[in-house]
């Protein structure tokens, strides 16, 4: 595990976690054997205190597709983005076109 970043500020993400003032802090944890990363919100509000953890999932191409497949779907299309660029793996961002079987 490594610590990826850490982010501090006042109202993170624009006021996405209360409509009133708080502080936040966001860090960022790799797990590179399990392709998983966590990131773990601190909100600090006058009245209260809350943990959130996110957990985000990383596929390779190969494996979103068996996912997909095995799930009853068959996969037609990979995109770089939603608006239909040539896949690349050098795209921070995918898209896939699926259909039931």
């Amino acid at each position: 595990m490594t610590v990826g970043s850490t982010i501090y500020d006042l109202n993170l993400l624009n006021n996405f976690w209360s409509a009133d003032e708080y502080y936040a802090f966001l860090i960022t944890f790799k797990y590179d054997q399990e392709k998983v990363t966590l990131d773990k919100y601190t909100i600090i509000e006058k009245e209260r205190t809350r943990v959130v953890y996110n957990w985000l999932q990383h596929f390779s191409k190969d494996v979103i597709k068996k996912e997909i497949e095995d799930s009853g779907f068959i996969v037609e299309e990979f995109y770089s983005d939603v608006a239909g660029s040539d896949f690349s793996t050098e795209s921070s961002e995918i898209a896939i076109v699926a259909r039931k079987k």
